[in-house]
């Protein structure tokens, strides 16, 4: 095969600046900022990262969070929270457009939480792949949703009023009683860090468990969009964006979208290379991104993806880090 020179996106770290220039001319702090692509998600690397930008720093008293995430893994948004709420006296979450599930729950640590007219939070009810999940038509594992197998159980009990029968009979038929229990503990989980996160600025331990609750059980969707409006009504503290901050966010979201842009190099119709931005944070003067560098086979016997060559990385623009704080350099688990 011969070789072939491989995309690569930009990296447009004298614009973001700027920007990031401009709207700290706007609030009362410094600004930081968590971007992920849709295939980028909120993991644990990135708090050693956000430890990376953070650590040089003095604390602050206001320290304004720019998020904008499908989202990811619980456990990671509570690492950060914990880490932010160490640099500064009062969080603020800046939320221009969509801040899902792990974002939502990183965004509970802040006191207050500024959403734009497009911003919006989402449910945060767990979803899990087992090794003893259920696979789908392409031979994948499938993910299933705590608040998914509860309501289940829940038609089924109503129904079961008139017709009897016990529902794990047949649930145990389709999902391993394994995979029940891991759904169910998931769940717990998933409750467990509202609460511990918003701990950080809430005393009122029934006002965190009630949010915690609507937030993980009371939405027919996991994506459902949570407005300014609605926010204020579950009980967060959730006030409007400054229209000028918005926008600014706005058109700092458009040059990350291009940094995170799609970038494949197909080889054959069975191989392709990735150099995909998936995660960029970024303060004054110093920029750290998780880049992917890697090659990806179609095994066609069991019909599924494998990665090889894996060079990916987290980057760094700007200040460089002390020897103590070193760039990680891993894997990202998937969503």
């Amino acid at each position: 095969m011969k070789s072939k020179k491989y995309k690569t996106p930009p990296v447009l770290f004298d614009k973001t600046q700027e920007l990031i220039r401009e709207i700290e001319r706007h609030i009362d702090g410094r600004l930081l900022t968590y971007w992920n692509s849709t295939n980028g998600s909120v993991c644990h690397n990135d708090v050693l990262a956000l430890d990376q930008l953070l650590h040089t720093q003095t604390k602050s008293r206001n320290l304004y969070v720019f998020i904008k995430s499908d989202g990811g893994t619980g456990r990671a948004s509570l690492r950060m929270v914990h880490l932010l709420r160490q640099h500064c006296d009062r969080l603020h979450a800046l939320i221009p457009l969509n801040c899902e599930s792990a974002a939502t729950m990183l965004a509970l640590g802040a006191d207050e939480i500024h959403m734009g007219p497009l911003a919006f939070l989402t449910a945060v009810d767990t979803f899990i792949t087992h090794d003893l999940s259920p696979v789908d038509k392409d031979n994948d594992l499938v993910r299933i949703g705590t608040n998914e197998l509860e309501r289940v159980l829940k038609l089924w009990h109503q129904e079961s009023k008139r017709s009897g029968g016990n529902p794990y009979e047949t649930v145990y038929k389709y999902i391993h009683p394994v995979v029940v229990a891991a759904v169910d503990r998931a769940g717990s989980l998933s409750r467990m860090l509202c609460e511990e996160i918003l701990r950080y600025h809430m005393p009122d331990a029934r006002k965190r468990a009630k949010i915690s609750e609507q937030l993980n059980s009371s939405y027919p969707a996991h994506s459902y969009p949570i407005v300014l409006p609605q926010a204020k009504r579950i009980g967060l503290n959730a006030v409007p964006l400054d229209a000028k901050v918005d926008r600014l966010l706005i058109d700092l979201n458009e040059l990350y979208s291009e940094m995170g842009q799609r970038c494949r190099t197909d080889l054959d119709e069975h191989n392709y290379h990735n150099n995909e931005i998936l995660n960029i944070l970024e303060t004054k003067d110093a920029q750290i991104y998780y880049q992917v560098d890697k090659d990806n086979h179609f095994r066609q016997a069991d019909r599924t993806w494998i990665s090889t060559n894996e060079k990916s990385t987290y980057r760094i623009r700007g200040r460089t880090a002390s020897p103590s704080h070193s760039t990680p350099r891993a894997r990202r688990p998937a969503r």
